[in-house]
């Protein structure tokens, strides 16, 4: 059976350039890929039984955490990670005319706010517009004198556009994160393993003792993030993210059961290994 795997689209997106490396790392042959318009209705593809896989971006080197895929993945408690993968990202301008006569900006707005600084200095009096992806902007600047996309090279010489500058993101070294998502809980092993939970009292110390219990293990938090949890003004969702060694693989499983008590919730995505490509 072909496996489908959701993505943000359309075709030409950051994440389909990870789809297809996660794909090829998980020995998944021939993926159907399948572009959906937004990070909730990847995830929801994958929650209502519409694919087999799903990869979402989950955290930017410069922007920080996609709350969007944050917030969805706490709503699918049934989901777990296979894997995750760093992409590099390089962001090149594109239009059909020239830079001179650009007035409008138009991309992800995680793509703009990559490149803020960039703008700011070249194009100080250009709008900006946010659309639902890179490769979205591509499509919908072509033909446009006026209008300019920020997108992947691969996107924006695929649509016949001409490239005014590359690279244009502010930081040199910008880099997303990626997860490859299924349905099933995780039972592989890894270097990383990713859970999230909210307290059961928000006192003094409550947040401290739960990060005791990372601490009383010997493990450390790669990455550890707040989300508000919509119900109470004050009451929040936190994502951790811990590295895990052979010696201590073990380990995660004994946090989650010492955690568990002090959690409201708490939904474990599993463990699982992380890879990055060096070049983009």
């Amino acid at each position: 059976m072909q496996i489908r795997v959701a993505f943000l689209g359309p075709e030409g997106t950051y994440a389909e350039k990870a789809a297809l490396a996660l794909a090829e790392l998980e020995k998944i042959p021939k993926p159907d890929l399948i572009p959906c318009k937004g990070l909730r209705a990847v995830i929801e593809h994958l929650a209502n039984n519409l694919c087999e896989k799903a990869v979402v971006p989950v955290e930017n080197s410069v922007e920080g955490g996609v709350t969007a895929t944050l917030d969805t993945l706490w709503a699918h408690p049934e989901l777990s990670i296979s894997r995750a993968l760093v992409l590099p990202i390089k962001h090149s301008l594109f239009s059909s005319g020239t830079l001179s006569e650009i007035s409008e900006v138009l991309s992800h707005p995680q793509a703009l706010a990559q490149c803020n600084e960039w703008l700011t200095k070249n194009l100080p009096n250009a709008l900006q517009l946010s659309t639902s992806s890179t490769a979205e902007a591509v499509k919908m600047v072509y033909g446009s004198r006026f209008r300019a996309a920020i997108s992947s090279r691969s996107a924006g010489e695929t649509a016949g556009l001409k490239e005014l500058a590359f690279p244009i993101n502010d930081i040199e070294g910008n880099r997303t994160r990626f997860l490859l998502l299924k349905k099933e809980k995780s039972t592989q092993t890894g270097d990383i393993g990713s859970f999230a939970f909210s307290l059961k009292t928000n006192v003094p110390g409550a947040l401290l003792k739960a990060l005791k219990c990372i601490a009383d293990l010997g493990l450390n938090m790669s990455r550890i993030e707040s989300r508000p949890s919509k119900r109470e003004l004050g009451e929040y969702i936190f994502f951790v993210d811990i590295e895990l060694s052979a010696s201590k693989s073990d380990n995660y499983e004994r946090l989650i059961r010492v955690l568990e008590p002090l959690c409201e919730h708490l939904v474990s995505f599993g463990v699982y290994p992380s890879s990055e490509i060096q070049k983009s």
